[in-house]
């Protein structure tokens, strides 16, 4: 059921169900929805209450997502501008005069060396992609190995672009991640992949 908190100017928007618990439990999934679940039974009054003591850390959370959500600003791919990989932002650095098409980032920098500047976003959306798999799958596996035990194990983890999405699960067992979530923090990146595999389990 969907229910608004209002705390000060702000409003806090939340999907509220009831279930078998002891405890409330309250959830910021990194598309900046939140969930609450309460205890079958409770009252409004100490639903609300409890969000309410919670709402400073519920703005907080939403406001963590919203810098890494993904988005497609406009780009020029000229050097100087800045790029984010794990969620820190590099330089870009554009050098034509070599011999190899290449991406790597140095210190400040995200260095592009590219023949033709017209191929510079293409060749560094394939470095993200590469980095992204590498990185996903380093980070997927332990967890994977710890939701093990609840007989939760995903069929496979596919790379997937999607315009508003961090991630989504299929029917069919598939974890999919978006190749932008490589620009967010390692601890943002496992938050999404656990939230995916806790779908698998419901």
């Amino acid at each position: 059921m969907r229910q608004v908190l209002q705390f000060g100017s702000e409003e806090i928007e939340y999907q509220l169900t009831f279930v078998a618990r002891k405890t409330l439990g309250i959830t910021v999934q990194p598309n900046r929805h939140v969930l609450v679940k309460a205890p079958l039974g409770s009252s409004m009054n100490k639903i609300q209450s409890k969000i309410r003591k919670k709402a400073p850390w519920i703005l907080k959370q939403k406001d963590h997502f919203l810098s890494f959500e993904p988005r497609t600003p406009e780009r020029r791919y000229v050097s100087g501008e800045t790029h984010l990989y794990l969620g820190r932002q590099y330089q870009l650095k554009i050098i034509t005069d070599t011999a190899e098409e290449k991406v790597k980032y140095t210190g400040r920098f995200i260095e592009v060396n590219i023949r033709d500047r017209s191929n510079v976003e293409q060749l560094l959306l394939d470095w993200y992609h590469h980095k992204a798999e590498n990185w996903f799958e380093k980070l997927a596996n332990p967890l994977i190995d710890r939701f093990k035990k609840y007989n939760v194990v995903p069929k496979r983890i596919e790379i997937k672009p999607m315009k508003y999405r961090w991630g989504s699960c299929s029917t069919h067992g598939r974890i999919l991640l978006n190749p932008e979530l490589i620009k967010a923090p390692k601890a943002c990146i496992e938050y999404v992949i656990i939230h995916e595999l806790c779908h698998l389990d419901s």
